[in-house]
């Protein structure tokens, strides 16, 4: 064996970067090229992925991916009154690069990432309504189809931790009753009503919904009224006076603005 094969081995850097059973390790790094990449460690390896663009920097028949190639001979079909299918090799395809997406996805979303993960939810979810569209094969329409509760609740996740950023806790919480209604829609589509009470997306977002509700600061108009009601119910007339005229004011300022 040359010792060039031998100075392939990348031991090394994972002997550097310890594999931690049931965590998430992720890292970004700076590639050779100067730009920022991906990092996700596996038991058996690392997986490198760019940031932008398919996760693997390859062009698949010089577009951004697999997707956007197939998703560009559909329109020309149709565009020339053809049909258009997926034959279940270019299904596979798709699928295996559904799969890298997924992979940066949830890399994106433990940095913190948020908005990228969004993205990267929403354009598998276009790849699922592609292969719903185009497959040759039911089975191949309808094998994505499982996975998409998971894809739209990452999704969500995405969105409600952007929301939480900024401290904007209506439009979190209003995303996440959005998301509810968009997978239990999902379910009655498919006329599996039965499954909405055993599903996991469905029940972590109405446990966040209310832990969200409960930790929320309270706004300022919200701690005048609540100190108002203990002013008023241990009789303290003339504080609970003082208060009201402060959510008065503050109210006033608030219809103003």
């Amino acid at each position: 064996m040359s010792k060039n094969i031998l100075g392939k081995d990348i031991q090394p850097l994972l002997n550097d970067w310890p594999y931690e059973p049931g965590q998430l390790c992720v890292r970004k790094i700076t590639g050779q090229d100067g730009r920022e990449k991906i990092q996700l460690r596996i038991e058996m390896g690392i997986l490198q992925m760019e940031m932008s663009g398919r996760p693997d920097g390859q062009r698949p028949f010089d577009h951004d991916s697999l997707l956007d190639h197939y998703q560009e001979q559909a329109q020309e079909a149709e565009l020339g009154d053809e049909a258009f299918q997926l034959d279940t090799e270019a299904f596979m395809s798709l699928q295996i690069e559904a799969l890298q997406y997924y992979h940066r996805r949830i890399s994106f979303l433990e940095i913190g990432e948020y908005d990228r993960a969004r993205k990267d939810a929403e354009r598998n979810l276009d790849l699922f309504d592609f292969v719903k569209t185009y497959a040759e094969e039911e089975e191949d329409r309808l094998a994505l189809e499982s996975y998409r509760p998971f894809v739209i609740g990452h999704r969500i996740r995405a969105e409600v931790l952007m929301h939480l950023e900024i401290d904007a806790y209506d439009r979190a919480l209003e995303n996440i009753d959005s998301g509810i209604q968009e997978i239990q829609t999902f379910f009655q589509d498919f006329d599996r009503v039965d499954l909405l009470d055993e599903n996991e997306e469905i029940t972590f977002l109405k446990e966040w919904a209310e832990e969200i509700r409960n930790e929320r600061p309270k706004t300022a108009s919200q701690d005048l009224k609540e100190q108002l009601r203990d002013a008023v119910a241990h009789e303290d007339f003339e504080r609970a006076a003082t208060l009201r005229d402060q959510l008065m004011r503050l109210e006033k300022q608030t219809n103003v603005s």
